[in-house]
């Protein structure tokens, strides 16, 4: 299996439309003694603050929130279209509920401020800047809130400065 390398961010090439909105992610928080896992299939990078950053939603509803408030960092992991299925898995199943990495067979890495995963292509780690919860009173176009939130399980978003990128050697 190949190994991770730390990389410039400013190398990365990726289009992160694709990245996130069709191939998906996992937002991963915890340590080694208790962790938790999700599929994201919304969100974005960029620049705020002078920082690279992610931006992450994650549903009150969620019991990933949990992990990711009560840690500074999480990750981002990316996978090539090879575990599509592992994914649809982690978005479809609740770690309360069932041991998503025993179900899936990915394999967790615990050497960085936050989890990830073996299979990865492409590992975000991110160091949580902002939190805020979103609400019908900021939206300017009120049209997503009765299709996504007409049962009040608002996101929460996280700004998180990308303190390491790594890619697969």
């Amino acid at each position: 299996m190949k190994t991770f390398q730390s990389a410039d961010i400013s190398t990365l090439n990726d289009n992160f439309f694709t990245r996130i909105g069709t191939e998906w992610s996992l937002v991963t928080a915890g340590n080694s003694q208790s962790f938790n896992t999700m599929t994201a299939s919304w969100g974005g990078v960029g620049v705020l603050w002078n920082k690279n950053v992610a931006f992450t939603f994650i549903r009150k509803s969620r019991y990933t929130l949990s992990f990711i408030d009560d840690n500074d960092c999480y990750t981002l992991s990316f996978f090539g279209s090879n575990y599509r299925k592992e994914l649809a898995f982690c978005g479809s199943h609740s770690g309360r509920d069932i041991d998503k990495i025993a179900a899936t067979g990915l394999t967790p890495v615990f050497d960085r401020q936050a989890p990830y995963f073996a299979e990865a292509d492409l590992v975000l780690v991110c160091k949580k800047l902002y939190k805020q919860t979103m609400n019908a009173d900021c939206f300017i176009d009120a049209s997503p809130v009765e299709r996504w939130y007409g049962d009040n399980d608002w996101h929460e978003c996280f700004v998180g400065e990308i303190v390491e990128v790594l890619k697969k050697a």
